[in-house]
């Protein structure tokens, strides 16, 4: 794996309907997690990737979170 690999962790934010809160996903590299508003979920969304990188020998340069909102 090198570096160009895991340039950016891309997350599809979601509010969820059911609780308050959002769940985030990021399904290239099998990352989910949620949170009860923005700042928790910005928070775990850093600790769910520095735990999946955490055995790779490059780490990924930047992190983005995508809302999605109004499903059709």
């Amino acid at each position: 794996m090198t570096a160009d690999d895991i340039e950016q962790v891309v997350f599809l934010v979601e509010e969820d309907a059911e609780d308050v809160g959002f769940t985030a996903s990021c399904s290239r590299w099998g990352i989910y997690t949620q949170g009860d508003d923005l700042d928790e979920l910005r928070a775990m969304v850093k600790d769910a990737v520095d735990c999946r990188f955490a055995d790779e020998p490059t780490q990924p340069n930047s992190i983005r979170l995508h809302f999605v909102r109004g499903r059709v």
